[in-house]
């Protein structure tokens, strides 16, 4: 039997046969996600301006929330005399690592920061300059299969972030006393938890969790119930995913503004 053998020649990184403007994508994605680590890592270092108490308003940048160490305000106070002074501190550093790790590791980031960062590939049938493929079973891309485990800490960053928006809705009057109150913060902060629920609440992980790992779903109507709502989520997971890193960052942003006295916080009611 006759065969016919067909050659395949390899593109060289960056050759591609599409006419369309494949590379807007990657190179949105780039600055976006390159603005976004420039700065968080900038604001992380800096360990301070991240808590807003003025015109009796409590704000707490979710760069830093929980904070756990490293003023009178934290879980275990001011910072510990034996840290040494020269080296670099900040209270962010405690806690980051958990939604960083839980983003680093999602499956849409991995996708887009692969196209913009590694071009592995840049687009759909776009040359890349990888010459061999190892998969995720290697260093140092089986690390992305923690995710899971993030998935579950990210769900506990949220609890501590519904908390600040409740602190965020109290206000303390010159006399000291305690009203309820809706600052421009207080929107800011509840916004943020709700795109962050959104992205966090759509995860892949969490919608195996829910039911996806069962073979017939529907004989289960409360998880079946659950498991569409976290789909629904799914769905939009990449837009909650742009959205909650723009409204988190925004966040720091306007807390550490009015701590400044830069921005003035205006309470609505």
């Amino acid at each position: 039997m006759a065969s016919n053998l067909v050659s395949i020649t390899r593109r060289s990184a960056g050759q591609t046969m599409r006419k369309d403007l494949w590379w807007v994508t990657p190179l949105v994605t780039f600055l976006g996600l390159g603005a976004f680590v420039v700065y968080s890592t900038w604001a992380a270092f800096q360990g301070e301006h991240y808590r807003f108490i003025g015109n009796g308003a409590n704000y707490l940048s979710p760069f830093y929330s929980p904070e756990v160490l490293g003023s009178a305000t934290a879980f275990f106070g001011e910072k510990p005399g034996w840290i040494p002074e020269w080296l670099p501190f900040s209270p962010a550093f405690l806690i980051l690592w958990g939604p960083g790790g839980f983003r680093l590791t999602c499956y849409y980031y991995r996708g887009a920061y692969y196209k913009a960062f590694w071009a592995d590939p840049p687009a759909c049938s776009v040359g890349e300059p990888r010459h061999s493929y190892r998969g995720e079973n290697s260093f140092p891309l089986i690390l992305q299969n923690i995710h899971r485990y993030f998935m579950y800490l990210a769900v506990i960053f949220i609890l501590f972030l519904a908390h600040d928006v409740y602190e965020a809705l109290w206000f303390t009057d010159a006399a000291g006393n305690t009203t309820f109150g809706i600052g421009v913060g207080t929107i800011i902060l509840a916004a943020n938890v709700f795109f962050l629920g959104g992205y966090t609440f759509g995860c892949h992980s969490l919608r195996h969790l829910i039911g996806g790992w069962r073979d017939e779903l529907s004989k289960k109507p409360i998880q079946m119930s659950a498991y569409n709502c976290v789909t629904c989520l799914n769905r939009r997971h990449m837009l909650f995913a742009w959205l909650s890193l723009f409204v988190v960052g925004f966040s720091d942003i306007y807390v550490r503004l009015c701590s400044m006295g830069i921005w003035t916080d205006w309470r609505i009611i």
